[in-house]
């Protein structure tokens, strides 16, 4: 088999039999899993969008083109010709220099007007310039954690550059096996909740689907020491379905412990598993409980990771292409495809997955070229676990807080910061928009408002009509003015001595920590106030305890002293906003997949949920189910 630098040449080639010869290039080579092709004439590729289409397409690799330093026009020239030809409302926001990716990076409000219609004034400007264009979008709401990533990764250029060119190498080295077989073994997250983490293997490759951490029982952790992960240095590439800690978690203590390889994600996952990663050590610390790791290793992990956007096929090992595609979980979740080998085998890993229509979100994708295996989440996958529809939660949350606002109380909605926040804000400004519920301030705690923030950084990864109502009737609800941020203790105390009606959206979304259990001390004992639970309440949480019936729960005070505080307010549960399919919505999508997995793995879920939905699946479908334990090692082919 040939090596790294031999695959680099024949590449090389086979590119220069496909050029026309009035198109040259100087050199060929691997960053991360695209191949790089440099040139003095980055403006003929720009004019002939199709070059580089059919080379990708010949060579079944993603391709990227890259100016040669020499003909780059300088900086300054450059920045007076960008803003010379961008019209004046795109909103730019920063211009940078990549020089080691010889790209000028472009951030601006209104992306559209930098491109031009079908990319015409990229391309202008990238024939004028020399520079490789990069157009990102400008949060509408300042994040704090969008720009602090982009400074960071910035500032990590060379170590990115030599970080992708090893990863391509690694990616694209000699095969070392002729065996054929593909395992999977479960880390976590089988039969329980939390600790997501699996094992895809081949003779030629390991990679590590999710690490997450279950934060409901004191942080337990994947069985990442078993001797199928350990030493971490082996593993060939971790791929994060989602941002919730239960997926992501963990992930920088594999760079604690010697990993040093790619971490792929979406876009908006890398940005949302940074900042609850953060919030996570930080929580962590003011509990009194050590965290597994410190924020180095969170900006280690960033540093590794490289994003795809939902639909590009990537080479991520020899024998391994990745493809991400909706989730419809959250913003950027994504269902990892797998195509194995040469034909050989698909595994399809849900991750978390929403299988309807939501506000925020299209449903989960279940349309594939190929799939043998399916590896599908069970949260609601129990004989009894029916949600009602989208729009029968969202009258249920209408009539609840309606009725709390009449008689002068306050509306205590937990949330986690990244998902259902989102879907209930959007809920609650259409609601008072279309005058259903009278106008209140919506107060936002916690990390809800810099979440916000990130959501209005991705439009692209919103459904249709939100992106419709975005982009072309200048309507975006995450910019009302009903939305009010809490960020300080003074401004939360302020809130709840107020004698004026209001909606607080808090963390954290199971009352395990966070600004909801101040309010839930200032306004619990009141009868005019109601909580509405929106989203899952894990078993041992004081969420479920107090969804349950609890009137009395304890806080401690410090100095060995204890807070009893009173639930005399309403209780409510308003099923239906859950990011997680139902078992209806879970037994239609398996139902509707093309084509139909001949396996079906059931994980994600608590023991008897899991062992429900498989039993449901082999029954209804006659599909080969299981419902595995952890430590378990599952052989495909």
């Amino acid at each position: 088999m040939p090596t790294a630098e031999q695959m680099l040449e024949e590449f090389r080639q086979r590119i220069l039999e496909l050029l026309p010869n009035d198109v040259s290039i100087t050199s060929v080579d691997f960053e991360g899993p695209q191949i790089v092709i440099y040139t003095e004439e980055p403006q003929k590729f720009a004019e002939n969008e199709e070059l580089v289409r059919n080379i990708a397409k010949e060579l079944k690799k993603r391709i990227a083109i890259r100016p040669n330093p020499e003909i780059l026009m300088e900086p300054e020239r450059a920045v007076k010709y960008i803003y010379d030809i961008i019209p004046e409302d795109s909103g730019i926001r920063d211009i940078y220099f990549d020089f080691d990716a010889c790209e000028v990076v472009i951030e601006a409000e209104k992306p559209g007007l930098v491109i031009g219609r079908k990319g015409a004034t990229l391309r202008d400007i990238t024939k004028r310039i020399g520079w490789r264009v990069n157009v990102i979008r400008a949060p509408p709401i300042q994040s704090t954690t969008i720009k602090n990533i982009r400074q960071f990764l910035r500032a990590e250029g060379i170590f990115r550059r030599d970080f992708l060119k090893r990863v391509g190498r690694h990616i694209f080295r000699e095969k070392l096996s002729s065996d054929e077989w593909v395992r999977v073994t479960m880390l976590g997250g089988c039969r329980e909740v939390g600790r997501s983490a699996f094992l895809l293997s081949t003779p030629e490759t390991r990679i590590l689907i999710d690490c997450g951490v279950n934060v409901s029982s004191n942080g337990e952790m994947p069985y990442l020491y078993v001797p199928e992960v350990s030493p971490l240095d082996q593993l060939d590439a971790v791929v994060i379905t989602h941002a919730h800690l239960d997926h992501s978690g963990l992930l920088p203590l594999l760079f604690k412990y010697g990993y040093d390889g790619p971490v792929y994600v979406t876009p908006p996952t890398r940005d949302l598993m940074v900042l609850l990663q953060l919030d996570y050590i930080e929580v962590s610390a003011r509990e009194g409980r050590r965290p597994p790791y410190k924020s180095q290793m969170i900006r280690e992990a960033l540093r590794h990771t490289i994003p795809l956007n939902y639909g590009d096929v990537t080479d991520i090992a020899p024998d391994v292409k990745l493809t991400f595609f909706n989730a419809g979980h959250i913003l950027g979740s994504a269902v990892a495809h797998f195509h194995i080998g040469s034909g050989l085998y698909n595994v399809v890993f849900t991750g978390d997955i929403k299988y309807e229509r939501t506000h925020l979100f299209d449903p989960a994708v279940n349309w594939f070229s190929r799939v043998e295996a399916l590896v599908i989440e069970a949260t609601y996958g129990g004989n009894n676990d029916f949600q009602p529809s989208r729009r029968e939660a969202e009258r249920r949350l209408q009539e609840v807080v309606k009725r709390t606002l009449s008689r002068g109380g306050k509306v205590i909605i937990p949330a986690f910061a990244v998902g259902r926040s989102q879907e209930v804000m959007i809920v609650l400004e259409e609601s008072i928009r279309n005058e259903i519920i009278e106008e209140v301030p919506v107060y936002l705690d916690g990390m809800i408002w810099e979440a916000t923030a990130i959501h209005t950084a991705y439009p692209e990864y919103l459904n249709k009509n939100l992106r419709n109502m975005i982009f072309h009737k200048g309507l975006n609800p995450f910019l009302s003015d009903v939305f009010v941020q809490v960020d300080d203790a003074d401004k939360r105390k302020e809130v709840i001595e107020s004698p004026e009606p209001s909606i607080i959206l808090a963390t954290s979304g199971m009352l395990n920590g966070g600004p909801v259990i101040e309010y839930l001390k200032g306004l619990a004992y009141d009868e005019r106030n109601t909580m509405i639970f929106v989203g899952y309440q894990a078993e041992g949480t004081l969420g479920r305890r107090i969804q349950r019936g609890w009137k009395e729960v304890q806080f401690s005070t410090g100095e060995g002293k204890t807070e009893v505080v009173k639930i005399n307010m309403e209780v409510i549960t308003v099923d239906g906003f859950s990011g997680h399919s139902d078992r209806e919505q879970l037994l239609e999508y398996v139902r509707r997949m093309k084509p139909q997995p001949s396996r079906v793995v059931c994980v994600h879920g608590e023991s008897s949920k899991c062992i429900e939905l498989a039993s449901a699946i082999y029954k209804k479908f006659g599909i080969d189910t299981r419902a595995p334990m952890n430590l378990e090692t599952l052989r495909l082919i």
